[in-house]
């Protein structure tokens, strides 16, 4: 029985260690950001941007991928008074350009 050459034998652990390393770079990308913990949780994450966000404007304009939770979050606004405000929204189909009232 031949052999392989020496070169396949050299290449086998090197693609071991590679796809290791893939691997170990799709679960640390998939684990969720410190950041986004200190967000959720209320802590110091971008407090400026989110005191410029929670102002006193009356209407938010949708954006392409925003949800009722992610206009929650950007206005400091509950989702149920969202509801509450815009009775014939129908969050399942915003349209971005849309016009959700936030405050009477």
């Amino acid at each position: 029985m031949k052999r392989p050459p020496v070169i396949l034998r050299l290449l086998a652990p090197i693609a071991v260690a590679g796809l290791a390393v893939v691997v170990l770079l799709v679960v640390a990308s998939s684990l969720p950001d410190s950041d986004s913990d200190d967000k959720r949780r209320g802590g110091r994450g971008d407090q400026q941007s989110q005191q410029q966000a929670k102002s006193d404007e009356k209407f938010y304009t949708v954006e392409p991928g925003d949800t009722l939770t992610t206009i929650s979050d950007k206005t400091g606004i509950a989702v149920d008074k969202l509801t509450e405000l815009n009775p014939d929204l129908d969050p399942q189909a915003l349209i971005s350009g849309e016009q959700v009232q936030l405050r009477r």
